[in-house]
């Protein structure tokens, strides 16, 4: 039998903080140093070579990488931090839902379960 779960005012709660965590990604941001193509550059030259961003994300079960442009790195490390609160929320949901549900379920007589344990407790002598 499916269990239909009722919205609730937990869930309206979960939903206003997911709302309020908005923009939200998974994924991480890397600080790289790559070289650049001008084939006289003296950075590249010094082997120090250019800072630039990467973002590692999952899509469609591969990993991928993109370049960040440096203007768009702090709000990716906001994204990124919302993501993991909304993680966080996530794995504390479920546990709340169980015992959400178990406080409100009708509570039927257990003849069978009470029969079960009386027949797995008795021993046979040999």
């Amino acid at each position: 039998m499916k269990q239909k779960i009722r919205s609730t005012a937990a869930a309206a709660s979960f939903l206003g903080k997911v709302t309020s965590l908005w923009p939200a990604l998974k994924g991480s941001l890397a600080l790289v140093h790559k070289p650049c193509v001008r084939p006289a550059c003296a950075i590249c030259a010094s082997k120090d070579k250019h800072p630039a961003h990467m973002l590692s994300f999952t899509q469609n079960g591969r990993r991928r990488c993109m370049y960040v442009p440096a203007e768009l790195v702090p709000a990716l490390q906001r994204a990124l931090e919302n993501g993991r609160k909304i993680e966080t929320l996530l794995y504390q949901s479920g546990p709340a839902l169980i015992r959400e549900y178990r406080k409100n379920r009708p509570i039927k007589p257990s003849v069978k379960r009470a029969a079960s344990a009386s027949k797995t407790t008795k021993k046979k002598k040999c």
